[in-house]
């Protein structure tokens, strides 16, 4: 009997992370110019360069993977009833673009039966791009990273993201993250995780996210040795209901977990 293919295959990894960083020199040439922004309902703004952006690779990932689904942001869900789908965020962070700040993400992840497989973080602004996935390793611009050995909350930096939004919809929540780790720093969208991927960060606390924006992530904190789940500690999928948490060990994911009321 044949050993079983390993999934993603290298070339499937090598490829996707070609897609990225092809449309990250697209991003790049967006950044800080003068462009419209509007509105969507829920407030949340997009540009031309987030439609455009995911476009481009929407189509690149077509061509290469026909028999995969793809779910973006901007453009939704196709082949639900696929079992590998493509996750798409073009630019994770559009606040951060449309002021200049260069801490904005473009995100791609590889699922299977809603499972994170693979995920591609990358930075266009700082040129970092991370890849990793479980089994894979995780690596940032070809050199592999890990996360931190951090194991106890009162000497972890812990990153809490959304912080506005964690204070309107569970102010308890956030009062008790406030006093967490030996040093706390507000921040927003998937940076403050690819820096727990590479060690400098140990524990991130996220809210309200959304499928593209959580599962590529997961897939490289897995990929460099930590974990991300829910606040309750059960995997994430796309269902999930947007509250997360990453952390370096799995001491420091109980503690941080228990912290905040979960059944790790």
């Amino acid at each position: 009997m044949s050993a079983q293919t390993s999934f993603p295959s290298n070339d499937t990894v090598a490829l996707a992370t070609a897609i990225v960083e092809r449309a990250s020199v697209t991003a790049r040439r967006f950044f800080r110019q003068s462009i419209a922004v509007e509105f969507k309902s829920d407030e949340s703004p997009v540009t031309v360069a987030d439609k455009t952006i995911e476009s481009e690779i929407r189509t690149a990932l077509t061509a290469a993977f026909p028999s995969f689904g793809i779910l973006g942001e901007e453009h939704g869900l196709e082949g639900s009833e696929k079992t590998d789908i493509w996750v798409v965020d073009p630019i994770d962070g559009t606040r951060s673009f449309i002021s200049g700040n260069p801490l904005f993400g473009m995100l791609l992840g590889l699922t299977r039966n809603q499972t994170p497989q693979l995920g591609i973080v990358a930075m266009p602004a700082l040129e970092e791009t991370y890849v990793g996935g479980p089994g894979l390793g995780a690596r940032l611009n070809g050199e592999k990273i890990s996360t931190s050995s951090c194991t106890s909350l009162e000497n972890a930096t812990v990153y809490i993201n959304e912080a506005p939004r964690i204070f309107a919809g569970d102010e308890a929540a956030f009062r008790t993250l406030l006093n967490a780790g030996k040093t706390t720093r507000m921040a927003h969208d998937c940076y403050p995780h690819a820096l727990l991927a590479s060690g400098h960060v140990d524990c991130v606390v996220d809210y309200d996210l959304k499928p593209y924006d959580f599962l590529p992530v997961a897939a490289l904190v897995q990929g460099a040795g930590g974990l991300m789940t829910d606040w309750d500690g059960k995997p994430l999928t796309q269902n999930s209901d947007g509250r997360t948490i990453s952390a370096a060990t799995p001491q420091l994911h109980r503690e941080i977990c228990d912290l905040l009321g979960g059944a790790c």
